[in-house]
């Protein structure tokens, strides 16, 4: 097929030989299957931000590390080159929290190159050495659904003991690959540390996570691995293959995540209500 620009540059230079064809199209990049010399890889092309239509990028990138004060104060400004360097440092987020979550033993693509907005990175890949499914265009049996569930929830708490939250995870950025999920799509991670918002996002992505395969599994529905997760997190007490319960009790004068808990609810219902009303 014939390159898309911004690929153009990487072809030129040699880092990658040729595009095989379009993956994806998403709501913050286009992704590529492309040939690295004897490799198939993906090539993850940014969309710029006036073409992008994720929402609420300010509460992901609260307390985001930049790499001077020149840089931090055109940004709060809003000057030309303050949103040049958002933009940048929204792109390199995901390159960061993919090698750090690799480093973790997360199951994330392995990242490769970074250039001029495009990520080359591995090519997930099923059984037969194709592009790997999103676990939405699946359908499972309950002993499936309750063995990816876990495994999920085993890569979030890894996730979570490396600092890092998703901030996005649900059925849509999830491949099953040959030997299992693995999660993909990271712009928006965020430190679970340093953003007022990362209990709600995080408590949203491991609800996602149960809602989704509680369709498969019923008995995943009653389940509470979020409030649980977070608690023992907040206390100091997670570490990576601990033995979790799924259950939860609020204790006096701890964080109500239960009450978290319900507003995601409440604001995924009026989402889908006002889906719908539009639809």
């Amino acid at each position: 097929m014939k390159a898309p620009a911004r690929l153009q540059a990487l072809l030129s230079e040699g880092l990658i030989d040729s595009v095989v064809r379009q993956l994806k199209s998403g709501k913050e990049a286009d992704v590529y299957v492309v040939r690295c010399g004897e490799e198939t890889c993906a090539a993850k092309v940014y969309k710029e931000a006036h073409k992008r239509s994720f929402r609420q990028a300010v509460d992901y990138t609260e307390n985001r590390k930049v790499r001077n004060s020149r840089q931090a104060r055109a940004m709060a400004k809003g000057t030309s080159f303050g949103r040049k360097q958002q933009e940048a440092a929204w792109q390199s987020a995901e390159v960061d929290a993919l090698y750090r979550l690799a480093a973790a033993g997360v199951r994330v693509p392995r990242p490769g190159n970074f250039h001029d907005g495009v990520l080359l990175m591995e090519l997930v890949a099923d059984e037969q050495g194709d592009a790997a499914p999103r676990l939405t265009d699946l359908t499972f049996s309950d002993a499936e659904a309750q063995a990816h569930h876990a495994t999920l929830i085993h890569e979030v708490v890894r996730m979570l003991c490396a600092g890092v939250i998703h901030g996005d995870l649900s059925e849509f950025n999830i491949l099953l690959a040959a030997d299992g999920p693995v999660i993909i799509d990271l712009p928006q991670a965020v430190d679970a540390a340093g953003n007022n918002h990362a209990p709600r996002m995080f408590l949203r992505d491991v609800d996602n996570l149960r809602r989704f395969f509680g369709q498969h599994a019923p008995a995943l529905l009653s389940t509470q691995y979020g409030p649980e997760i977070w608690a023992l997190y907040a206390s100091g007490a997670l570490v990576p293959g601990m033995q979790l319960s799924g259950r939860y009790e609020h204790q006096p004068g701890a964080v109500d995540l239960s009450s978290v808990l319900r507003e995601i609810e409440d604001a995924r219902l009026e989402e889908a209500a006002r889906q719908e009303r539009m639809g």
